[in-house]
């Protein structure tokens, strides 16, 4: 049953990684180390959205599973894409919709 939901969460890592690259918001070269060692929320101060994702999330989500560490008991992700994209509703709902579901993996089931 866990190791389902590791298939899951890590398939859904995939998915966010291929709508940022369909969508162009994949950097070719990474942020700073300064804006990278940001420790406001979602790095906010010195990266966008997008590069918080690229950069921090999925690598540290990846890192997670290869480990076996313990999973976030939640994630806040899309509430946060939902303010950051709000002026861009068509063009992020894929991304939007993953993000969303990927809340719902992390998110233990009663």
């Amino acid at each position: 049953m866990m190791e389902q939901r590791i298939l899951d969460i890590a398939d859904h890592l995939l998915l966010i990684e291929r709508e940022l690259q369909i969508r162009g918001w994949w950097d070719e070269h990474p942020p700073s180390p300064e804006a990278l060692a940001s420790s406001v929320p979602f790095a906010v101060d010195s990266l966008r959205f997008e590069q918080w994702l690229q950069w921090i999330f999925l690598p540290r989500m990846k890192l997670i599973l290869e480990h076996g560490h313990p999973l976030p008991n939640a994630s806040g992700i899309l509430v946060m894409a939902e303010t950051v994209f709000a002026h861009r509703p068509e063009e992020s709902r894929e991304l939007r919709r993953l993000l969303a579901a990927f809340d719902e993996l992390i998110t233990p089931s009663a």
